[in-house]
């Protein structure tokens, strides 16, 4: 399994939370973790901070040479495709294909009515943003973007949401489904992929199967409001139940898991050495 980490602390609530990211992201890369992720909100508000996730996995990408840079997630709708389009072209060339781009259709009526997007037109709006990525990264469009990506198609494209259209969504555009849940849950999600996938010319066995989690190691105090389901289950998730949640997401058919850890900044490199010492436990 690749495991990969948030640089800075979930809900960061003042700037100083966010002063060690790239500080951070290059001992997640040291630890031998296989990405960093970033999440977007374009306002603050219950969930604190969000820097701009292209413009901070920019960073990123600059100051490591290895691991991948993941948006977890950009909220398609909100954004112009063929802008997103030539950030992430840019992003994939000058970062050697180490970017991801992870898309989602969004909750947050807020951001919709401050940028002016109709909420309920999410789905078909990031439908379409994709499908005109696709063809400007594939040069299959009339326009031309300024900076073509240096991976083949583009970069590879995660896609969010647990609906059927969601679903089906990634089967038409992804590299893989981007969520959450526990095994069993997981192990769910696949079989209704399965199933949505019959009748297209798309193997659902090609799709592969990305979660995001909550780690809060034994030992470690929890930071702000609770999360909701840690990873290894239960308010206080022991080593032994986050190696054998891991293990059972394996067997589930994941292959990615990225993790957020909801500690104060300054416990966040303990956090990333006690997870380094449990991924290598994980097959």
């Amino acid at each position: 399994m690749h495991i990969g980490f948030a640089p800075h602390r979930l809900w960061p609530t003042d700037p100083a939370d966010l002063a060690a990211v790239l500080e951070t992201a290059r001992l997640i890369e040291h630890l031998g973790f296989d990405h960093v992720i970033a999440g977007t909100h374009l306002l603050a508000g219950d969930l604190g901070l969000s820097p701009d996730p292209l413009v901070m996995l920019s960073a990123v990408a600059g100051a490591t040479s290895r691991i991948r840079v993941i948006s977890s997630i950009l909220i398609a709708p909100l954004y112009e495709p063929l802008v997103v389009a030539h950030q992430a072209a840019t992003l994939d060339a000058l970062s050697g294909g180490r970017f991801v781009l992870g898309v989602g259709t969004g909750w947050d009526r807020t951001e919709f009515e401050a940028v002016g997007v109709p909420f309920g037109e999410r789905g078909k709006r990031t439908d379409a943003a994709l499908a005109t990525m696709r063809a400007l990264w594939r040069g299959e469009s009339d326009l031309s973007l300024g900076m073509p990506p240096s991976t083949p198609d583009g970069p590879p494209v995660w896609v969010g949401g647990t609906s059927d259209a969601a679903l089906r969504r990634a089967l038409r555009f992804g590299a893989a489904w981007h969520g959450s849940g526990d095994p069993g849950e997981i192990a769910a999600t696949r079989a209704r992929i399965a199933r949505l996938a019959e009748g297209t010319d798309r193997d659902p066995d090609t799709l592969a199967l990305t979660v995001v989690g909550m780690l809060l190691p034994p030992g470690f105090e929890l930071s702000g409001k609770f999360p909701g389901r840690l990873l290894g289950d239960g308010d206080r998730p022991s080593r032994e139940s986050v190696v054998d949640e891991l293990g059972r997401l394996v067997e589930a058919g994941v292959e990615t898991c990225s993790l957020w850890a909801p500690v104060d900044a300054e416990a966040l490199p303990d956090v990333l050495a006690w997870a380094a010492e449990v991924a290598a436990e994980i097959p």
